[in-house]
């Protein structure tokens, strides 16, 4: 650990939900529920007023609707929150040239990189409230939790302890004693399943981890884990802030509102899933030498299979290839029934390189493509989500509330312009248009970001799919 507090960590509180409540102004107070809309959808981010219901990420929406029926339910507006985010993280990035995003709602600082002089705890506190009050103002009322510590381990945990919109300081030499209490979930790195392994040790608190014999972490963790968490139970934790974050995979995931048998059906998602992560390998400057298929079945089993090419490629045909190859191969487990599908990409390289693999014979009828049945994670031309964007010529811009039987029901209001009225018109009303439906898209695509391209972020380290494609799944 450092001998002064010079890590800040600041996270945006309920980011998705508060981005919707500050341009919706009818829903500012009120239950926001973030997330996918279908049968299947997850909670991607509740608002402070929902959780007061027992709501969370990762809970299953149709759990969220049973226990806040009361709650707007909306399908996500990834344009939005990604342009809050460049905001916070231009606010970052004056404080010192060392901050690390660790998603669009969250970063590391590195204060000692920067022009801050002052590390005595009220000098800190007084940065902080800074801080909070500039993102307030950049973004036009997103509040934030901000935690200032010796280490990442420590601001992260400060920050934790400030919530919600707050400011918590950790001051060197208290670490210890503070961190005995937490239960083991609290240390980087534990997450539910090796945190399962511990409490069948008996280990439940740092304290006890402190306690535990390095055999029984070995052999329980295997050695590298078992000791980074002797380390960090014991507040050691020398991590550096790291400004540029290598990204490793690029994915794209389907979760469908019924489970598909047929190869032939998820042929054509294939062939979607594998141009949209091409794109966006293309645009990040990279080649990938694997692609991977992802499948996960009726049970909720998951099963990946990848290919490792002798080149790197960012082709759109050969990756579609390559995929559809692993499809045939993995037949046996479509006819059992399959809820999720992904295209994954890995491997990088920053020059290509010539592709020396064996030929793939799986090839796609590409005028099956259009005709591919939609599934919960695609946007359809004229169909209307939940708290997306509108413009009307007569009506002016809103938000729509809801839609079906050929008819969408809107708000009329904008940020500014205080709660609006709610008209319901025709579907297919020639004066209706979506507005950045085309940028939501292209900004979903482009989402992999430090969460995306690293690993989970977005669910609060969980592992989550969201049937409307705002998930971060981790390769």
């Amino acid at each position: 650990m450092r001998s002064q507090a010079s890590i800040l960590h600041l996270d945006l509180d309920a980011f998705f939900a508060a981005v919707e409540q500050r341009d919706k102004p009818s829903l500012r107070g009120k239950p926001v529920v973030v997330g996918g809309l279908g049968g299947r959808g997850v909670v991607s981010t509740a608002s402070y007023e929902a959780r007061r219901f027992g709501l969370h990420s990762a809970m299953s929406m149709s759990e969220a609707h049973r226990l806040c029926p009361q709650a707007a339910f909306l399908s996500g507006r990834f344009h939005a929150y990604r342009a809050a985010s460049r905001q916070v993280m231009a606010v970052l990035r004056q404080l010192s040239p060392l901050v690390e995003p660790l998603s669009l709602d969250e970063a590391y600082v590195d204060l000692a990189a920067g022009p801050t002089t002052d590390f005595s705890p009220d000098g800190l506190r007084a940065l902080a409230e800074r801080t909070r009050a500039e993102v307030w103002r950049r973004t036009g009322g997103l509040t934030a939790s901000v935690g200032v510590g010796s280490s990442l381990f420590m601001a992260k945990l400060a920050s934790e302890q400030a919530k919600p919109d707050g400011v918590a300081v950790i001051e060197p030499g208290t670490e210890l004693d503070l961190i005995a209490g937490l239960p083991v979930r609290a240390v980087p790195g534990v997450g539910p399943m090796t945190a399962a392994k511990l409490q069948r040790l008996g280990l439940r608190t740092v304290a006890d981890l402190r306690q535990a014999l390095p055999g029984e972490l070995r052999r329980e963790l295997g050695p590298a884990v078992a000791a980074m968490l002797a380390r960090l139970a014991l507040g050691e934790d020398d991590r550096p802030v790291n400004p540029s974050r290598e990204v490793k995979s690029i994915s794209v995931e389907d979760t469908f509102a019924e489970d598909v048998d047929e190869v032939a059906v998820l042929e054509p998602m294939i062939a979607r899933d594998a141009a949209a992560v091409a794109a966006r390998l293309r645009r990040s400057g990279n080649f990938a030498r694997t692609i991977t298929l992802k499948l996960k079945l009726a049970d909720f089993s998951g099963h990946t299979r990848s290919r490792t090419l002798i080149g790197a490629v960012d082709s759109d045909s050969v990756i579609t290839e390559v995929a559809l190859s692993l499809l045939h191969d993995q037949a046996h487990l479509v006819r059992q029934g399959i809820r999720l599908l992904g295209v994954g990409l890995s491997g990088f390289t920053q020059a290509a390189q010539e592709a020396l693999f064996e030929v793939v014979t799986a090839r796609l009828d590409e005028s099956r493509v259009e005709a591919a049945p939609e599934v919960a994670g695609r946007r359809r031309s004229g169909h209307y989500q939940a708290g997306q964007d509108i413009v009307h010529d007569d009506l002016g811009p809103g938000w729509v509330w809801g839609s079906g039987l050929g008819r969408v029901t809107i708000r009329f209001e904008t940020a500014d312009s205080g709660p609006g009225p709610v008209r319901t018109l025709s579907a297919d009303d020639p004066k209706l248009r979506a507005v950045a439906t085309a940028a939501w898209e292209e900004e979903l695509g482009e989402g992999d970001m430090a969460a995306v391209a690293t690993g989970p972020g977005w669910f609060d380290g969980e592992t989550t799919v969201c049937d409307n494609g705002l998930a971060a799944p981790e390769w």
